[in-house]
C-alpha cells in the first residue's frame, strides 16, 4: 500500500472517529480571545479534551511514551482538517497555553528524560497550562537584556525580577523563564532557561488590559520564587541557546494566518458584496476594493500553497528553521489585510463597541482587528523577523543586539 492510500485510509477512520465523538455543542465554537470561554463551553469541552487525549491527539507526532500520537505530520494535519470540517476544533493546543506549541517541543529537544516524563503528559492531555517569563520592561525585542536573577541555592534558583506580556501568566500552573545566572558573563552567555511551578508565595501575576477589551498579558513578578535545579532545561548559562529555539517554534505555529470559528459563514467576496453592492455585471461595485480585495485573496491563496509545499517537501518531517520568520511576516500581512479590508467594507457598521445597530458579528470584527495589531509584534517584530531573515537565510552581516 502506497504512502498516499495509508494516508488516505486514516483521513476515512479519522473522520469517521470525529462524526461519532465531536459533541454537538463544540460545532461552530471557537476558544478563546476570539470566542467562547472555557466555562461557557462547559462539559462538553471537558468531555472533547479527554477523547482528543486519549488518542494522544492533543500532540499527535509526540512520541507515545511522553502521551502523544506518534504520528507524522500529514497525518496530524489531517487530523487537524478533519475535526475543522466537522465544525469543530482542537482545544488542547489552547488549554495548554504555551504548552503544545512552544515548552513541549523544546523540552522534547532539550530535556532530561526525567524532564520529559515529568512534564509532557500533562501538556499533551491538555491538563497544564504554561506560560514563558521573556520580555521584561527593559528587555523588549533586544531579549538578551534580561535583568531578572537566579541565585544558586543549593538545591534550587531563587528568582527575583519581572516579566511582561506573559500571555496566561494568571491561570497557568507552570513557567518556562530565561534568567540570568551570571552577571559576569557576555548577556547572552550568562542566560539560563528555567522551568518552576506558578502556585508559590514568590509568584504574582497582574493581568494587562488591552483596548480590545480583553487579554491574556500580564505582568508577572518573581520575589525570591524558586525553581528545583531538576528543572533547568539544557546547560547552566546556555539558556539562549534554548530560548532561540523555543522561539523558532512560536514563529512556525504563527505561520497559519488567522484563526476563525468553524461554521458556515460567508466567504470575504460575499460579505463585500453584502456591504457594499454589486454592479450590472454582479461584481463587487467599488472597483477600488474590489482590486485590492482580489489581491488580499491572492496573497492569502499563495500563502496557504506554501505552507502545504513546505510541508509536502518535508516528507512528513517538518524541520522547524529560520524559514518560519518569512511564513510568520506572511501570516502576519494576511490576516492584518484582511481584518482591514473588513472594517473598510463594513463602513460604520464596522466601528461599533455595543448596541442593537450592531450584529453580533460586526461587534466582534472590531475586537478582532484591534486584537489583531498585536500579531506583527508578539513572536519577535516583524522588524525582528526581517534581522533573522537577513542573517540566517540570506547571509547578511550581523548588526544587531551584540554582545
Amino acid at each position: 500500500m502506497s504512502q498516499d492510500q495509508q494516508l488516505d485510509g486514516f483521513r476515512d477512520s479519522t473522520r469517521k472517529w470525529v462524526a461519532a465523538n465531536l459533541p454537538e455543542g463544540l460545532k461552530g465554537k471557537v476558544l478563546g480571545m476570539e470566542g467562547e470561554t472555557e466555562t461557557s463551553l462547559g462539559a462538553d469541552l471537558q468531555t472533547w479534551r479527554a477523547l482528543l487525549a486519549g488518542k494522544g491527539w492533543g500532540a499527535p507526532t509526540w512520541p507515545t511514551q511522553f502521551g502523544g500520537g506518534g504520528l507524522s505530520h500529514p497525518e496530524a494535519k489531517v487530523i487537524s482538517q478533519e475535526i475543522a470540517k466537522a465544525g469543530g476544533f482542537n482545544p488542547i493546543p489552547l488549554l495548554t497555553g504555551m504548552g503544545t506549541t512552544m515548552v513541549g517541543p523544546t523540552v522534547l529537544e532539550y530535556g532530561t528524560d526525567d524532564q520529559k516524563e515529568r512534564h509532557l503528559p500533562g501538556i499533551a492531555s491538555g491538563e497544564v497550562r504554561w506560560c514563558l517569563g521573556l520580555s521584561e520592561p527593559n528587555a523588549g525585542s533586544d531579549l538578551a537584556s534580561l535583568a531578572t536573577k537566579a541565585t544558586d541555592e543549593g538545591d534550587a534558583f531563587v528568582l527575583n525580577g519581572s516579566k511582561i506580556w506573559t500571555s496566561g501568566a494568571d491561570i497557568s500552573q507552570w513557567c518556562g523563564a530565561v534568567v540570568r545566572t551570571d552577571n559576569n558573563a557576555k548577556k547572552r552567555d550568562g542566560i539560563s532557561f528555567v522551568m518552576l511551578p506558578m502556585a508559590q508565595e514568590g509568584v504574582s501575576t497582574k493581568p494587562i488590559k488591552l483596548i480590545s477589551g480583553s487579554s491574556p498579558f500580564c505582568e508577572t513578578f518573581f520575589d525570591d520564587a524558586r525553581a528545583d535545579k531538576a528543572d533547568l532545561l539544557g546547560d547552566l548559562n546556555d539558556g539562549w541557546s534554548v530560548v532561540k529555539r523555543l522561539l523558532q517554534h512560536e514563529r512556525q505555529s504563527q505561520t497559519s494566518g488567522s484563526r476563525e470559528a468553524n461554521t458556515d459563514k460567508e466567504t470575504l467576496a460575499d460579505t463585500a458584496k453584502r456591504y457594499v453592492g454589486e454592479d450590472s455585471e454582479g461584481r463587487l461595485a467599488d472597483a477600488d476594493l474590489r482590486v485590492r480585495l482580489a489581491n488580499h485573496l491572492m496573497d492569502a491563496k499563495a500563502h496557504s500553497l506554501t505552507v502545504g509545499r513546505i510541508t509536502a517537501e518535508a516528507r512528513g518531517n517538518v524541520e522547524v528553521s529560520a524559514a518560519a520568520s518569512i511564513l510568520k511576516n506572511s501570516a502576519t500581512d494576511v490576516t492584518q489585510t484582511r481584518s482591514e479590508l473588513l472594517l473598510e467594507l463594513m463602513g460604520s457598521q464596522g466601528l461599533g463597541w455595543e448596541g442593537d445597530k450592531f450584529s453580533e458579528d460586526e461587534l466582534e470584527h472590531v475586537r478582532q482587528w484591534l486584537w489583531g495589531k498585536a500579531i506583527s509584534i508578539y513572536g519577535g517584530s516583524a522588524e525582528v523577523q526581517k534581522n533573522i531573515i537577513s542573517k540566517n537565510i540570506l547571509g547578511l552581516p550581523e548588526t544587531t543586539q551584540k554582545g
